[in-house]
């Protein structure tokens, strides 16, 4: 048996589970079994994929046994079998965290006969866009995810989210018909949108229209990926979310346009011509993202700033166009996905157990809550690259390949990224001195719960509600406030996923190197989908 031939069922299966879930509206228990469930078998499903693709190589899947370039194609290598199985293992995690807050609010921030069925389309659409194997395709997946993103934004329907909503929608709906318009210019300059087809023919067209195409793209996924200067919609959108939907809006969302750039850039547009113009892009939008995150005192805020920063690192590997700089930022973008997630997951328990996520009001965390403390530390330290872990090893390898390509832009990407690697230190000890570390009463307006809770170090329980959670009158040492087992074990689960990058970092790099070596040389995708030896009969270098 192919196992490739298993790749439609990672985007099958969440539509079936998405379609049980709907009909299970009356039964909260069943509808979170079925979504558990689904994640849990499409998981399974995906890295057998990941095992395949790593000892056969890209295969094509062609729906309805209709051939390239005229039937959809899905093509699994090892870069989109890795974005896969990480993005299905966040998706998953989240998932069990949603579960346990809305067990635990009486399911009131998000409704169970909403919230699953569209959760599981939104992985759909996340996982046709990593499959698919041409341009329309793509666009269908981005459209299906983020039909899905806008309602799950909007779950509770209160202002500062309907607001957020609108802003997010106008956003996503220019840049979806920038890319649909790019689309339509590339059929009628080429006849073809199939990557592979178009990865052969696009050399023949005239090099202005090739770059007019080409830039339109850039402009459509920079967009998605939030790089600057068109990253303004996003710090503004992704904070007034509930937590679980800007764990996953954070993670997944914008690299999904990273992974389109990086296949788009190797695949349709090869070579250095706009090399320049990506370096460039990459550094602003990793100095001006972790400047962005120093002046804000919200967790929230401050975390989806340092997220557009930290895209600057995945574009300076993909602006180097190397093995190494390339292979790096498949390894960092990995990493990204799960730390990030892992941080906002966080600062939702921090937000439920200090009851905001200002580091105005917040102090003593550290004392109140020990585990709560560990779960920020540890991917705190990851994202801001500290030896060992993995955020440490992806920059390193970033580096070294702008070190090695040795241009004048290139040293000064490198101090850009050493300079944002500090900066993203400095933000992570700004929070836990500010919110761990420091005594309640010395914060500038400190919350009455963690007041009472450390005067002599036992929990309260409150009923006030706070960013989704119960409101009322403060009601004094009544009972212990306790932090819903699924949640913290979701969260902890997710950061050990992370610490589990840096043990298996050898083989991680390894199977990144090779992702890279092979978009780079092309002719493994051309030829799984257009057959054997498709790129000499056409006369083109790989």
């Amino acid at each position: 048996m192919n196992i490739a031939n298993l790749a439609p069922l990672a985007v099958v299966l969440p539509f079936l589970g998405a379609a049980l879930a709907f009909l299970l509206i009356r039964h909260s228990r069943s509808q979170r079994a079925v979504s558990i469930t689904t994640l849990c078998v499409t998981l399974l499903i995906e890295i057998f994929l990941l095992i395949d693709t790593s000892g056969k190589g890209t295969t094509a899947v062609f729906i309805g046994n209709w051939a390239a370039p005229f039937g959809i194609t899905m093509v699994v290598d090892q870069f989109s079998a890795l974005m896969l199985v990480v993005s299905s293992a966040v998706s998953l995690a989240v998932l069990i965290y949603a579960t346990g807050q809305g067990m635990t609010d009486g399911d009131e921030d998000g409704p169970i006969s909403i919230f699953h069925p569209t959760y599981l389309i939104l992985v759909a659409g996340v996982s046709n866009a990593f499959l698919a194997g041409d341009l329309f395709n793509l666009y269908v997946g981005f459209e299906i995810l983020l039909t899905a993103s806008y309602v799950l934004m909007t779950l509770g329907g209160t202002t500062p989210r309907i607001r957020a909503g609108v802003t997010y929608v106008v956003v996503s709906v220019v840049s979806s018909m920038l890319f649909l318009i790019s689309i339509g210019m590339i059929y009628a300059a080429t006849g073809t949108i199939n990557m592979a087809d178009l990865a052969l023919k696009l050399a023949d067209i005239d090099h202005g229209t090739q770059m007019i195409l080409h830039l339109m793209l850039l402009v459509a996924f920079g967009i998605k990926a939030a790089i600057f200067p068109l990253s303004f919609w996003l710090p503004d959108s992704y904070p007034t979310a509930p937590a679980p939907v800007t764990a996953v809006f954070a993670g997944l969302l914008t690299k999904v346009g990273v992974y389109a750039m990086v296949r788009t850039e190797t695949l349709l547009f090869p070579g250095d011509r706009i090399n320049t113009l990506l370096m460039v892009v990459a550094m602003l939008t990793m100095i001006v993202g972790i400047l962005g995150a120093l002046a804000q005192s919200d967790i929230k805020r401050m975390l989806s700033f340092t997220l557009v920063s930290h895209i600057g690192y995945m574009v300076f590997g993909l602006a180097v166009s190397t093995v190494i700089g390339l292979g790096a930022a498949v390894y960092y973008v990995a990493h990204h996905i799960i730390v990030q997630t892992s941080l906002f997951l966080v600062t939702g328990l921090i937000e439920r157990r200090g009851g905001t996520a200002n580091m105005d009001r917040l102090g003593g965390l550290a004392k109140i809550s020990p585990l709560l403390a560990l779960l920020f530390f540890v991917p705190g330290m990851n994202l801001a690259g500290i030896p060992p872990f993995s955020g440490f090893l992806g920059k390193l390898g970033l580096l070294q390949a702008g070190v090695e390509l040795g241009t004048p832009l290139a040293y000064v990407l490198v101090g850009a990224g050493v300079l944002t690697s500090l900066l993203t230190l400095l933000v992570i000890a700004r929070v836990w001195n500010r919110a761990f570390w420091r005594q309640p009463e010395d914060a500038t307006h400190p919350d009455p719960i963690l007041m009472a809770t450390s005067a002599d170090g036992s929990a309260v329980r409150t009923s006030r509600r706070v960013s989704g959670h119960s409101t009322g009158k403060f009601a004094g040492r009544t009972a212990v406030n306790l932090l819903p087992r699924s949640m913290v074990g979701a969260t902890a689960g997710l950061v050990m996923l992370g610490v589990s990058l840096t043990l298996m970092g050898g083989p991680l790099f390894a199977l990144s190197d090779q992702a890279a070596q092979q978009m780079l040389e092309r002719t493994p995708y051309i030829d799984a989908v257009l057959g054997e030896g498709a790129t000499e009969a056409a006369g083109a270098t790989p």
